[in-house]
């Protein structure tokens, strides 16, 4: 095993324990949506307080205050934890006279656990570099089932001293983090293990429907795949769902089609041929014009609904 191998897995860290803090903190929430709220809870468990902003709720959800702007939050909280879907609230939430950094303070620490490209990622990293603030890019690998068990890994980038500053932070949303490198590295882990994850999808959608138009049936098919380890837990879970039709989104389509555009231009950057993943790209721009706001998976619908109209 090489030794640059060897390192990525040492500077891994499983939680082993019930996350604890020693006096009580407040994190300020920007964005407080399915993935965020479900964070919030496990943070409420171990004793932190929460405020929170998000453009689409007004007043609070009954235990969380919501603030009227980023800003406010920035100035209640002694973390600010940032979830927001894309570039565009990113840039939305966090600049300009309302945005987050115009109510930090030196030394502040603000977590950007959102799905953004490595170029937001660098720019909010300078623009907090600039306010003194100590911002850490850490995107989550999991969905909600895994932010509701405090199960999410945490791909994080910055120095080993300000990750052990957010360190309880990420033992109370996660079961492992993993220090992807320098600031940035989170971001760009987050696209190569989506990109992963769409493709492996696109394949077990192409190939369900061939096995319906070739005569399989379908029950026995979709539970077959159930059966077999070529397919990952996290593909089993997508063709149970739907096997019964059911795409109650666990990561939206609209994401998942997002970020699959942000690996394909990041990739480009770097002159990396993906044949693969544009073909995905497409297959998940049709879904998302036919389901955006249900999971991904609803991928699977749409070639089994094009398999049923050729029968």
């Amino acid at each position: 095993m090489s030794r640059p191998v060897v390192s990525a897995i040492l500077r891994a860290h499983t939680r082993t324990g019930t996350c604890r803090m020693t006096t009580q903190q407040t994190i300020g929430f920007i964005g407080f949506g399915a993935m965020a709220s479900r964070m919030g809870d496990n943070l409420k468990k171990a004793g932190y307080a929460l405020v929170a902003y998000t453009p689409s709720s007004k007043g609070g959800d009954g235990t969380t205050p919501f603030l009227p702007t980023p800003a406010d939050v920035a100035r209640k909280a002694d973390i600010i934890l940032v979830c927001v879907p894309d570039d565009e609230a990113l840039t939305a939430a966090m600049y300009g006279e309302h945005g987050a950094l115009a109510g930090t303070r030196a030394n502040q620490l603000l977590l950007n656990t959102s799905s953004v490209s490595p170029e937001a990622t660098d720019t909010l990293q300078k623009a907090g570099q600039d306010k003194q603030v100590c911002v850490i890019d850490c995107p989550v690998s999991g969905s909600t089932p895994e932010a509701e068990a405090a199960a999410l890994v945490v791909l994080a980038g910055g120095d080993d001293a300000l990750l052990e500053r957010a360190r309880p932070v990420f033992d109370c949303i996660g079961k492992t983090t993993i220090h992807a490198g320098p600031s940035g590295s989170g971001a760009r882990l987050k696209l190569v293990i989506n990109g992963i994850m769409g493709a492996g999808l696109a394949a077990v959608a192409e190939t369900i429907a061939y096995g319906l138009a070739a005569g399989l049936d379908r029950s026995m098919l979709f539970d077959a795949l159930g059966e077999v380890a070529v397919i990952s837990p996290h593909h089993k879970r997508k063709i149970r769902a739907a096997k019964e039709g059911d795409f109650t989104p666990q990561f939206p389509t609209r994401l998942m089609q997002k970020d699959m555009r942000l690996l394909l231009d990041a990739a480009a950057r770097q002159a990396v041929p993906m044949p693969t993943m544009a073909a995905t790209t497409q297959q998940l721009s049709l879904t998302r014009r036919a389901a955006a706001n249900e999971d991904y998976s609803a991928l699977i619908g749409v070639m089994e609904h094009i398999v049923a109209n050729d029968a």
